[in-house]
């Protein structure tokens, strides 16, 4: 089946839930590709199991859907949360890490306030880290969509008027020549700003 996003752009971060019953919520992003999907409550890494997207990106109107996440319930209802990215606005991609303290540098083109990274291959929590709860660097303080406890301290980051810059060797957020996505969102948008 397909999803109409109304987007006029290509979702680069997908997150679904069917609303009717119980069920997982279950993600893509474009940094991990469309033949792999992973669920946003656990760690376990972007897979294909039996097709999340139907092994076919978003495009401008569209996200398609697999067999795996619907399990063939053609009455059931769903949600569907779609992001592209939006130039100033929002930032979508990967980064790969290099096992030290001076890590990668995440252009995004924006000073983000928030910002989620995942590990693609392996079991990694999801990170969310704000410009709220750590409103200077170094940002050492973030949340687990995929843990209940209370907000973690660690794996630390800093937060830059154009991008992100991991500080932290920890594999969880940068294990040398491993691939990790993001998503990130300005903390005050510049795309359509009237300022000279």
């Amino acid at each position: 089946g397909s999803i109409g996003h109304g987007l006029n752009a290509a979702p680069a971060f997908v997150v679904c839930k069917r609303r009717d019953s119980t069920g997982s919520w279950w993600a893509g992003h474009v940094g991990a590709g469309w033949t792999k999907g992973a669920y946003l409550q656990v760690t376990d890494a972007f897979s294909a199991l039996s097709g999340f997207w139907n092994n076919t990106a978003p495009d401008s109107n569209v996200v398609t859907l697999g067999s795996y996440p619907t399990e063939g319930s053609t009455s059931a209802t769903y949600v569907a949360y779609c992001f592209a990215p939006v130039e100033g606005y929002s930032s979508m991609g990967t980064y790969l890490g290099n096992g030290s303290a001076n890590g990668p540098f995440v252009f995004t083109g924006m000073r983000p306030a928030f910002i989620l990274t995942k590990g693609v291959d392996d079991a990694d929590d999801w990170y969310i880290r704000d410009t709220s709860v750590s409103p200077f660097n170094e940002v050492n303080q973030s949340f687990r969509p995929n843990d209940s406890g209370s907000e973690y301290s660690g794996r630390t980051i800093d937060i830059l008027s154009n991008g992100f810059k991991i500080t932290d060797s920890d594999g969880q957020i940068n294990e040398s020549g491993k691939t990790y996505l993001y998503y990130a969102v300005a903390e005050h948008p510049f795309k359509n700003s009237r300022a000279r």
